[in-house]
């Protein structure tokens, strides 16, 4: 395990830290919030405050660490947005330059690539799984969920969707919608490949599953609006396709108005991980690799755990005994979820090469 070293007094606190030790102290842990003070503040990008319990995390962040602003940027943002806002402000110190990302799996090794990203290992990184980790250290997952339905009672009186197939049937007519472009956004890129997984052969599957969305759009099923909770909530959606975590929240926060169902469907069922990373060009190095410490501490991981979301530590955490009961009781129990497939870094670059490139010529709907 590498971290980085401890401020000596000959480093600046507005440097950047460089802490490594076989264990991270509480002493490194104060001078790297030291260091995040001084600089004042934490700039985030693409952070609902609904998606995984993110506004829970940030209200955790600054009461645990007072003295740093958070700046969130566009908070509907997908991951290929947050790459381009790294890349629109290489030179800028001002507020609109991200410090940190959280994005798709498939774009964290684009963006080190493009040397967009800075390594940074937290002090729990060897419990991280290494095949959700660069080994490098210039992304790692920090939590997944699975892909489902989440259907407004209110709209769809009738039996649920099932499966992917079942979303073709007449009776869900201008009802199926994505949360997202399937050009920009992870979420729906990964919704399009699990419909054709269900449809054939993982191989195929991106393909297939562009097929299988130019049929539902030339069916007149496919919405082409962006399946946000407001969307479902006014109808305009009565069908989203999201992450359980993301649906899970939403339902709970309409408390019944409208009732939602969430189902997690018997085939294409798609476990999706996003990572972090701090921007290599982070005017706040130092808070960023705070917040990173964070998200990764159990306290971070439990906030996510919150928002129905499956840490990256969880494996770890649950062997700890860590994992509080009343939080384990909030996740749903469904056989489904046994099934789940999660497609590996080089299979994601080249779905979302196929989906991204492939989407307006196929099924020529625009997301809006």
């Amino acid at each position: 395990m590498t971290f980085k070293s401890a401020l000596t007094a000959s480093v600046s606190l507005l440097s950047v830290l460089s802490l490594s030790a076989p264990a991270f102290a509480q002493a490194d842990l104060d001078a790297l919030y030291e260091a995040a003070k001084a600089e004042g503040q934490l700039t985030t990008i693409a952070l609902p405050h609904s998606w995984c319990n993110y506004g829970g995390v940030i209200e955790g962040f600054k009461a645990k660490y007072p003295g740093i602003t958070v700046n969130e940027l566009n908070p509907d943002a997908g991951s290929a947005d947050e790459l381009e806002a790294v890349r629109a402000n290489i030179g800028n110190s001002g507020p609109q330059a991200p410090d940190v990302l959280d994005i798709g799996l498939a774009f964290g090794p684009q963006a080190k690539d493009e040397g967009l990203l800075q390594a940074y290992k937290v002090s729990t990184w060897d419990e991280i799984p290494d095949d959700a980790k660069d080994a490098d250290g210039f992304w790692y997952g920090d939590y997944y969920g699975v892909l489902a339905f989440g259907i407004n009672k209110d709209i769809v009186t009738g039996e649920n969707p099932d499966s992917w197939a079942d979303l073709q049937k007449d009776e869900f007519a201008n009802s199926v919608a994505l949360a997202g472009d399937p050009r920009t956004a992870n979420n729906a890129i990964m919704s399009v490949y699990a419909a054709g997984l269900a449809a054939g052969d993982q191989a195929g599957a991106a393909q297939a599953g562009l097929e299988f969305f130019k049929a539902l759009n030339d069916k007149g099923n496919f919405v082409p609006v962006d399946a946000e909770a407001a969307a479902i909530a006014q109808g305009t959606t009565p069908i989203a396709i999201n992450w359980d975590y993301n649906l899970l929240a939403a339902r709970d926060n309409m408390n019944g108005n409208p009732p939602i169902d969430v189902i997690v469907p018997a085939d294409g069922v798609v476990a999706g991980v996003y990572v972090q990373a701090i921007s290599a060009h982070a005017p706040h190095p130092n808070a960023a690799k705070l917040w990173m410490e964070y998200l990764y501490s159990d306290e971070g991981q439990l906030g996510w755990l919150e928002g129905y979301c499956h840490p990256i530590r969880f494996n770890a955490m649950s062997e700890a005994g860590t994992l509080p009961a009343d939080l384990m009781a909030k996740l749903p129990a469904a056989d489904n979820y046994a099934k789940a497939v999660f497609p590996t870094i080089e299979e994601q670059n080249a779905n979302k090469a196929t989906i991204t490139g492939g989407w307006d010529s196929t099924v020529g709907a625009s997301v809006q």
